[in-house]
């Protein structure tokens, strides 16, 4: 497509995108009302809040975090399958800034539902208790909020600053005449995705795996990551699918990209599968005590139930139904088994989180209320960031490869 016929060619956000953030801002402030009304109405209400809410953040931080992966990926790798959806990842990678603001609840809940931040008379697990009081060094020098805080800072910046910088390229990219920006988006793609591998590993320590810290998994970072990832593709896939009803989407999105995304999807969820399964062969293998107190809490007392769903729906299902060519080519049908594996990643998490506080398999109200909420306000910023920008950079050089396709 040549740049004269550009003019003609109108590449902004349907209407519809504004309604879909006017409507999530109104679910999402509902629900937070409701959320913290509970905290105070229902018994232990304040701490089904905060855990609810760590487990809700996690939910919605690993589609940001996960789109600007894929976006990275896309920049050192190219593909139309990556241009046509760039702006949908790039919208969800600029809700960083309000995911850092929603953090701050979160270091209100430390010493709620982090062990090493409790007195250690008030720790009920005695295990745990036993562990803490044997490695003094350990609360001294790295898990105490001090730390804590300092190392989020340090993620939140980091990940901003990558954000920062492909928005600002990519923006530019709309007007006639810009530069080329391909080797700046490579110079700082590669770099950026072993930064964000090394960042969100330490996240996921300090946020999630330190609910136990008799527990360590050298690889549970790369299981955060993975479902992340995957995530994100599917969310892609479910906005894509919004999109394709109104132009400029219905023209851009093409069998053959729609093909690639599935692709994706089934090879992320077979890495996390793989992750996964190693983690607990690791375990399995080693024999350790230490080491098996985290699948021993979720094999028991009806979680076991639940990672049998997950090894059943999150993997077996969605992997053979990911097989079939023509489903993977339709976009009609893909996005349904990616709203699935949306909620498989929501069931992960809560099988993950959860267990640190009840021995027997339990959902509160607020783990679905306070969920809800915190999308609500993600969904209304990212489809916000969505009607901002054309959903296409119509004068980077890589365009080409869906707008030829258009004509």
């Amino acid at each position: 497509m040549t740049p004269a016929s550009l003019n003609h060619l109108d590449l902004a956000a349907p209407p519809v995108v504004r309604k879909i953030s006017r409507r999530s801002l109104v679910v999402g402030a509902i629900f937070a009302v409701i959320g913290v009304a509970g905290a105070f109405v229902f018994p232990d209400g304040r701490n089904q809040f905060y855990r609810a809410y760590l487990l809700g953040f996690m939910a919605w931080l690993g589609v940001a975090l996960g789109s600007m992966a894929i976006l990275m990926i896309r920049h050192l790798t190219g593909g139309g399958w990556g241009m046509v959806i760039r702006r949908i990842l790039g919208a969800a990678m600029r809700t960083l800034p309000l995911l850092a603001l929603l953090f701050v609840p979160i270091l209100f809940a430390v010493p709620h539902i982090y062990p090493w931040a409790m007195p250690i008379e008030a720790i009920r697990d005695e295990h745990i208790r036993e562990h803490l009081a044997k490695n003094p060094f350990v609360i001294q020098h790295y898990l105490n909020f001090r730390a804590f805080l300092i190392r989020a800072v340090i993620c939140f910046a980091i990940w901003n600053l990558l954000s920062f910088l492909l928005s600002k390229w990519s923006k530019e990219t709309d007007r006639r005449g810009s530069p080329d920006h391909t080797s700046r988006f490579k110079a700082v793609s590669g770099p950026g995705l072993i930064l964000y591998g090394f960042t969100i590993s330490f996240a996921a320590i300090d946020w999630v795996m330190s609910l136990d810290p008799s527990w360590v998994s050298t690889i549970f970072g790369l299981v955060i990551l993975i479902g992340e990832v995957l995530s994100a593709m599917c969310f892609a896939v479910v906005v894509e699918r919004i999109l394709f009803n109104y132009e400029p989407m219905s023209k851009m999105l093409k069998p053959d990209f729609v093909h690639d995304h599935g692709k994706w999807m089934l090879a992320f969820t077979m890495v996390w599968a793989y992750f996964n399964f190693s983690q607990w062969l690791i375990i399995w293998a080693g024999n350790l005590p230490a080491e098996i107190t985290f699948y021993l809490a979720r094999l028991n007392g009806g979680w076991g139930y639940i990672g049998l769903i997950l090894a059943l729906f999150h993997f077996v299902v969605p992997f053979v139904i990911l097989l079939s060519r023509p489903f993977k080519r339709d976009i009609r049908k893909l996005v349904w088994l990616a709203v699935w594996l949306m909620l498989m990643r929501y069931v992960d998490l809560f099988w993950i989180i959860e267990p640190n506080f009840s021995t027997t398999l339990s959902l509160t109200w607020a783990d679905v209320v306070v969920p809800i909420a915190i999308g609500g306000f993600w969904l209304a910023y990212f489809f916000h960031n969505l009607d901002v920008l054309p959903l296409l950079p119509a004068y980077d050089p890589s365009a080409n490869e869906v707008l030829e396709r258009t004509e």
